[in-house]
């Protein structure tokens, strides 16, 4: 019978996105020889949790509904008495509350991730979600935020102590993420010609990401340089549901031609390395692991100045920071980009040289194992 320490990460729905790319990095990497392992969709999982390829990870599906869902509370209870795990790792404020019913169910650690915010609540002002936070306080032994913003906001707001609020910074694999040899990014992968200049982003299609605000930017680039528009070109890849609407916002501004959204897809690296700049027009973000991605690969980053954006992204070193809804000035930032070239070299280098300085994947898997380590030993 195996021995090792049970981990089960709760999380909404394991499907398209930078918090389930990390989650899956972090269960794949993390010393087999600690801790096992299992994942608990709040409502279900796609296909891309073919990520997790480690043995032995059982992945859950509770299948809840909209609204309270006391039938869900009890559907954790029950599994978590049945599996006993040692850790309940929850991510975001969707699994919050479950906390309270890991402690019911005598799981000795409970720890609480978030890793950015939605659009309901892009500030983090929610009172009725402040109020969740903290009468949940007294039920999680750790906070983890993943920037300094949300570190900040947690003492500040929620009323979190140091001892209790531990900053985990993001961490990207820079072996897998790199930049294009030579500058050469028309290969196999590339959708559109060598000679365009390509706007790329990544990330799930949801209204925090606020895509269509990226769309209304990049119509206003190709109006702002008329004489580059015929190279100019747009990717967003990613699914969600509201992908069917940013594709009819694409046809009914007629640069269907200049824009592809090929959903989701499974070659990001590769695709990232056929990108000029990377661009991120969020209302609200932690910090994006598909920013450390890009920069990872070499590329500037155009993003709204927003969360820990400030924290990753250097404003005119190694990108552009923009404020929120401000697609006229997001235009603007690109065509920087599009007009000198020498720049996005130069930015694109400095961000690399940032990633694998500060925002390594070994340095996070040693932060999240020595907390593991560290609880475990106070409370097992």
């Amino acid at each position: 019978m195996n021995q090792l320490p049970l981990v089960v990460h709760l999380i909404y729905r394991f499907d398209f996105g930078g918090l389930e790319t990390l989650l899956a990095e972090c269960i794949n990497r993390m010393p087999r020889d600690k801790y096992r392992h299992a994942v608990v969709c709040l409502t279900d999982y796609s296909d891309f949790s073919k990520k997790i390829v480690r043995p032995g990870v059982d992945i859950f599906a509770l299948h809840k509904r909209p609204g309270l869902g006391l039938k869900t509370h009890f559907s954790i209870w029950s599994l978590l008495r049945r599996i006993r795990p040692a850790i309940l790792h929850t991510y975001n404020i969707s699994a919050l509350e479950y906390s309270v019913v890991a402690t019911l169910a005598g799981v000795p650690v409970r720890i609480h991730a978030e890793h950015g915010r939605d659009a309901s609540d892009p500030d983090g002002s929610n009172w009725k979600y402040n109020l969740l936070r903290r009468a949940c306080r007294p039920f999680i032994d750790r906070f983890v935020p993943v920037s300094a913003d949300l570190r900040r906001w947690f003492k500040d707001v929620i009323g979190v102590r140091e001892q209790k609020n531990t900053l985990i910074n993001n961490g990207v694999d820079t072996r897998q993420f790199f930049p294009a040899m030579n500058d050469d990014r028309h290969h196999a992968a590339a959708h559109f010609s060598k000679d365009c200049f390509v706007i790329g982003t990544v990330g799930r299609i949801q209204d925090v990401k606020n895509h269509a605000g990226l769309i209304d930017a990049f119509i206003f680039l190709c109006a702002q340089l008329p004489a580059q528009k015929d190279r100019l070109r747009l990717i967003i890849i990613g699914d969600g549901p509201l992908l069917a609407g940013l594709r009819q916002k694409v046809s009914d501004a007629g640069i269907a031609h200049l824009v592809w959204l090929p959903g989701a897809r499974d070659d990001i690296a590769a695709l990232m390395q056929t990108f000029s700049v990377f661009a991120m027009s969020s209302i609200a973000e932690g910090t994006p692991v598909v920013v450390l991605e890009a920069m990872a690969s070499g590329l500037p980053v155009v993003a709204t100045k927003v969360g820990g954006m400030p924290e990753v992204i250097l404003d005119n070193v190694t990108g552009k920071l923009v404020p929120v809804h401000d697609n006229q000035a997001f235009a603007s930032a690109l065509a920087r980009y599009v007009l000198a070239p020498e720049l996005r070299l130069q930015h694109g280098a400095a961000g690399r040289q940032r990633i694998e300085r500060s925002y390594s994947i070994e340095a996070m898997l040693d932060a999240y194992t020595g907390l593991y380590d560290t609880l475990c030993a106070a409370k097992t």
